[in-house]
């Protein structure tokens, strides 16, 4: 066992798997030989890594979260608690579908909140935050706040996370924004 990372002694990491430096790996989770994880993550108790899995560094992973064959999570990306992914978009218990698997990509610095299901398929944006129990099922945009059910955007957020006013400034970093068409971009400072 590599000795640059955590595993709880109830953790079953199958042989093959990669697991970055300094990630810790909680109570009852089981991480599949294919998977990837960088470094610096954590995953919470109860997690499930599947096979083919790519998880970036610094990924937060929360209890009772399945990642399933075809997710890629980029750096910087947030699980929340019980959170789904999907990965075939019509299942059936008699019909074998795993040559059906769709890409889900979740871009750096992404937030999924608590509870909220991402249908297989899409792709959500850098920093987005997707609120805790929505179902997500199209693409989303870079910094869009997402809720309901289905998700739709109903503002915008800050790499910090923060909810972002009419001036479009981040009320813990200042950091500024444009809005560019659909399109929210920071403005960048020469400071």
């Amino acid at each position: 066992m590599n000795n640059n990372y955590y595993a709880h002694e109830t953790a079953v990491i199958d042989e093959g798997a990669k697991i970055g430096s300094g990630t810790k790996i909680w109570h009852f989770s089981h991480v599949m030989g294919t998977a990837e994880i960088g470094p610096k993550c954590v995953l919470g108790q109860n997690v499930f890594v599947g096979s083919k899995v790519k998880l970036g560094n610094n990924v937060k992973v929360q209890n009772n979260v399945s990642v399933y064959e075809g997710v890629v999570c980029e750096d910087d990306v947030f699980l929340g608690p019980s959170m789904v992914f999907t990965n075939v978009i019509n299942p059936r218990s008699a019909i074998e579908r795993k040559n059906e698997f769709k890409t889900t990509l979740v871009k750096k610095g992404a937030t999924i909140g608590a509870n909220a299901t991402i249908i297989c398929g899409i792709t959500l944006g850098e920093y987005c935050f997707v609120g805790a129990g929505a179902v997500v099922t199209k693409d989303v945009t870079p910094y869009a706040l997402m809720t309901g059910v289905p998700a739709r955007q109903t503002g915008w957020v800050s790499r910090a996370g923060n909810v972002l006013g009419d001036d479009l400034i981040c009320p813990e970093t200042g950091e500024k924004y444009n809005l560019a068409g659909e399109f929210l971009e920071l403005i960048k400072n020469d400071l």
